[in-house]
């Protein structure tokens, strides 16, 4: 299968001058850490749930500009040495100088650059690149590159595994290894017999499902050990194989099991007790699908199923039927995904070496077996200039300068086993991907389901892996072609033309998708020239990735290829805290749209106070499709992620890691539907998942359960006298009545044109005690209405409900009269609960809450125009600042100021501006309450509605989509390989 070390050596012997690099972003004579402001930061991270401190590292020094998430990850996850000694890595510095420079010695050392000069500009652009977050490496070359451990790189791996037993149990020896060093494997099990085939000793051979067991056991006690990262696994079986039905109901049957044993009792949960009871749940499981087979599910035609050791058709069985039951098995479990034989085989390079037959964990991977690949994700926010436009240009340098690096890896990489390393080594398959994509649509005012945001995507991927694959011939001119070029020359340059024509199919619609789309062009017809001259250095160039824990190294608000999770996001602070932040994207975005500075304040105020764009002030709703998320009130549809996964494959070598989320009310015919139009379109893999299909999280319903059933064995023990009643003493609210003489405030009003009188009594401390609302020509009904209500308020408001309750639930109604308003703190209203409310809230709550509810008075919101903040700081230090309160509390006679006497109900102000600070920006930032944790929970508390998704075994947070993996946003780990 692999070329012999003479064919490397002629390849080298061939090679010519190095490589001239060229200059992107430093400076001749100015090392890049010369341009970052550094600053020292302590990182701990607890146990939220345990309150156990996990990690503690004080004084590490990180750019003021990376994120207290970004700079904690990196600490926690990617730091060499043991914690409290001189060995420990004390910074970013330290840790990228340990990489950068391995990789520049080994390219000097193997004849990469033409000379000292460029070798230097090599290191110092690869540098820059890093710290200011332009691109990351994959998680292994940060744990183990420049160490005494061995210098694995790669994050994806695929094993082989034959019809033996020495094979099967060399599987289990090989994946464990894998495993433990913290990667992901792949592999395809069709090559064993099935149990309906004889063993030649005449017994009836035991299948691959058996055999799953095993290494589903073996992945589970790794996985419970586990320090960096978690096991991941995938298995793949060819829908031709005779156990084939079996196979795709494997993980079904075990979710009704795990059912079964939650509603009896047991701890079912992600991580619980009894979940270790149940099998096949360590490994993602995928069908290799054909042509020939969905053709015969398109015409309802039969299909043959074949014995593995003859080839015969043993059993013929209705397509249809067994796509239903793919289908079906999804639609309870989210397993088997699928896989698109022909398609992938269609553009593989090297086929006279041997056929693709499986993918990695994540399915964005896949060529020959036992094989790696080591990936790098380039973050496409840092390429959008501040005037909106797409820096293609440098994106491209970027690019050719990060494809250079990964090839210089596989010259001292260690991989896990001789095989492995002799195919990459041969085959020297790279894996170069971006982030960001779903925050570069939203910010450019592109819809992630939409024809633009489509063809930009297109563009970007095309660019991409074109720069890359022109780097590669290049490479090859310079240090040799890989290894098994020869044999696969005619395919690699016919796979190159391919994505050629691909890219003249392109249709752009702007200025900046046609643009890019111009510079990829001419990339992919320089490939064919000096593809057909030097060849190329590398059989693959190019997947789509997860990028999870590396996402959040860039600051990266969405991962890989996804859109952006939700439009308000939970974020750490420097010395502490957490807060509410509704990202920059969405104001930047709504200034491209055309949107005024007020309108913007408006929106960004109302999304962060509902999380969704739907009924927004002033929002025009063909914008609405701008906002679109993977979750919530305005979830992209099934098809919407399909068709982006459609417009970038043709331009990857590789796949696409990506899970197609539905909603819990699709049907068993629309997953039917989503595979078929996955196969139309050119996809090469596909996995769904159908909200709430898994018993991952206990649902609502089955804690409704466990009450019940505690309800009924409390009554029992009663009954039986094992157990007595216990007297409860309630407390229930007293009403605090105003005095005979008070004091108020009355307030007229307009709003949209018709008049009212707010009257507001207050209690001797200054807090709202009562309110009664009259409205100018008003009938007799509607001033009963209005009666009541205002005594309803007062009531409740003299029972000790907090006023901030009641201006959570009325402001934002939206109904008539709405509009323009005479009072200058409240320009807009969408009703007269809305304005009635914002004004109650600025005559009578602090400035701390009103400012978690983005309500200022007009005096504080210029005073953020003027100065980046609404607190009345100025240059003041918080000592003095804290004075001024105290002085204006003593000297104060208004309401409002009386009440901020009575005492703060919020512990903490709003952060200073400096201090929500992040490469993805943050707008309109609040406090959240301290039982979120993570923007899964954030939204679900918004939006009422579960977010489905594991808990992180390591912090408790709960963690959020990322491919078809999940990442922890509290400390960056992920249930997936890259």
């Amino acid at each position: 299968m692999t070329e012999t070390v003479g064919a490397r050596s002629a390849a080298r012997k061939s090679a010519k001058k190095g490589l001239t690099i060229e200059r992107i972003f430093t400076t001749p004579g100015v090392h890049p850490y010369d341009d970052v402001t550094w600053e020292k930061r302590d990182v701990v991270q607890t146990n939220w749930k345990t309150g156990e401190t996990i990690f503690e590292q004080h004084g590490v020094e990180f750019p003021d500009f990376w994120s207290v998430n970004a700079s904690t990850i990196v600490t926690t996850k990617y730091f060499r040495g043991a914690v409290g000694t001189d060995k420990r890595e004390q910074g970013l510095k330290q840790l990228i100088d340990r990489v950068v420079l391995t990789y520049a010695k080994a390219g000097k050392d193997n004849g990469y650059f033409a000379t000292p000069e460029d070798a230097e500009i090599f290191e110092h652009e690869l540098t820059y690149a890093l710290v200011h977050q332009v691109f990351s490496f994959n998680s292994p070359v940060w744990f183990n590159v420049g160490t005494a451990s061995p210098q694995q790189v790669s994050a994806c791996f695929i094993l082989s595994v034959d019809d033996s037993m020495d094979s099967i149990l060399n599987w289990y020896k090989e994946e464990g290894f894998i495993f433990k060093g913290g990667s992901g494997a792949g592999l395809n099990l069709s090559r064993i017999r099935s149990s309906k085939e004889l063993l030649s000793s005449g017994g009836t051979a035991s299948g691959p499902v058996s055999f799953m067991r095993g290494a589903d056991a073996s992945a589970g006690t790794i996985k419970s050990g586990g320090a960096t990262r978690r096991a991941a696994k995938m298995v793949v079986l060819d829908i031709d194989h005779p156990d084939i039905e079996e196979f795709v109901e494997t993980k079904a049957r075990e979710e009704d099991k795990i059912r079964a044993l939650r509603d009896a009792g047991f701890d079912m949960d992600l991580g619980g007790r009894d979940i270790v009871s149940v099998q096949y749940q360590n490994a993602n499981n995928s069908v290799r699908v054909t042509d020939e087979f969905m053709k015969a599910v398109e015409e309802g035609t039969d299909f043959g199923l074949r014995a593995r050791m003859t080839g015969e058709v043993i059993e013929r069985i209705d397509a249809r039927s067994l796509m239903k039951k793919v289908a079906k098995a999804a639609w309870e479990c989210a397993d088997p995904g699928i896989q698109y034989d022909d398609t992938i085989n269609a553009w593989h390079t090297n086929p006279e070496t041997g056929r693709i037959t499986a993918s990695n964990p994540c399915s964005e991977y896949m060529s020959l077996d036992n094989s790696s690949c080591n990936l790098a994700s380039l973050n496409l926010l840092k390429f959008l200039r501040d005037d909106d436009t797409f820096d293609a240009e440098t994106f491209q340098k970027v690019a050719e300068l990060v494809i250079t690096a990964m090839d210089i890896s596989i010259c001292f990489a260690d991989f896990p086993t001789e095989s492995i390393g002799e195919t990459t080594r041969d085959y020297r398959q790279l894996g170069i991907g971006y982030a960001n994509l779903g925050a570069l649509l939203m910010a450019t005012g592109h819809g992630y389901d939409s024809e633009g945001g489509r063809a930009l995507a297109a563009a970007i991927t095309s660019l991409l892996t074109g720069a890359s694959y022109k780097r590669s011939a290049e490479l090859a001119a310079v240090v040799g072609p890989y290894a098994g070029y020869a044999r696969n020359a005619d395919a690699h340059k016919r796979v190159m033309a391919q994505h050629r024509d691909a890219n003249a199919a392109v249709t752009t619609l702007d200025q900046m998708d046609s643009s890019i789309h111009a510079l990829a062009t001419q990339a992919w017809d320089d490939v064919l020239t000096l593809g057909d001259k030097n060849g190329f250095r590398n059989a693959q160039a190019s997947v789509l990735a997860p990028t999870g824990t590396i996402g959040f190294m860039m600051d990266c608000d969405t991962t890989g290829i996804e859109p952006d999770f939700s439009l308000v996001k939970f974020k750490k602070l420097v010395g502490g805290g957490s807060m509410q932040i509704v990202n920059l994207t969405i104001p930047r975005a709504l200034k491209k749209l055309g949107y005024q500075d007020e309108s913007i304040e408006a929106i960004v105020e109302y999304i962060a106070e509902h999380g969704h764009v739907i009924d927004a002030p002033g929002l025009k709703t063909e914008h609405y499709e701008v906002f679109d998320c993977a979750m919530g009130a305005r979830a992209i549809s099934p098809m919407g992620h399909v068709r982006m996964m459609a417009a970038c494959q043709p331009f990857l070598s590789g796949a696409i890691s990506k899970t197609v989320n539905l909603p819990e009310s699709a049907t068993v015919e629309e997953i039917e539907d989503v595979y078929l139009q996955g196969w139309k379109l050119g996809l090469k893999a596909l996995a769904v998942y159908r909200d709430n299909c898994k018993v991952g999280q206990p649902l609502s319903d089955a804690k409704k359960k466990v009450e019940e059933r505690v309800e009924e064995k409390a009554a029992e023990l009663v009954e039986s006298g094992e157990a007595k009643v216990v007297e409860k003493v309630v407390y229930r609210p007293t009403r605090r009545r105003l005095p005979k003489r008070r004091s108020s405030q009355t307030t007229s009003f307009t709003v949209g044109g018709a008049e009212g009188y707010l009257t507001a009594g207050a209690y001797p401390d200054g807090g709202l005690g009562e309110l009664f609302l009259k409205f100018g020509k008003q009938g007799s009904t509607l001033a009963g209405v209005m009666d009541a209500f205002s005594i309803a308020i007062s009531v409740g408001l003299q029972y000790g409900v907090p006023l901030e309750t009641y201006v959570d639930k009325f402001t934002n109604q939206r109904f008539e009269p709405a509009g323009l308003t005479d009072d200058p703190d409240v320009r807009m209203s969408q009703s007269i609960m809305d304005y009635v409310f914002r004004r109650l809230a600025l005559d009578y709550l602090d400035f701390d809450t009103r400012s978690m509810m983005g309500i200022y008075s007009a005096e504080e919101r210029a005073r953020q125009l003027e100065t980046g903040s609404y607190e009345p700081v100025g240059d003041d230090s918080e000592e003095e600042y804290d004075e001024e309160i105290q002085q204006d509390v003593a000297t104060s006679k208004t309401p409002q100021e009386k009440a901020r006497e009575a005492g703060e109900r919020f512990g903490s102000s709003p952060p200073r501006p400096a201090e929500v600070k992040s490469g993805a920006g943050a707008a309109d930032a609040r406090e959240v309450s301290q039982e979120i944790h993570s923007s899964a929970d954030l939204m679900e508390k918004l939006q009422g509605m579960a977010s489905d998704a594991p808990i992180c075994m390591t912090c408790g947070t709960k963690m959020r989509p990322a491919g078809s993996c999940y990442v922890c946003e509290g400390c960056g780990s992920t249930s997936g390989c890259s």
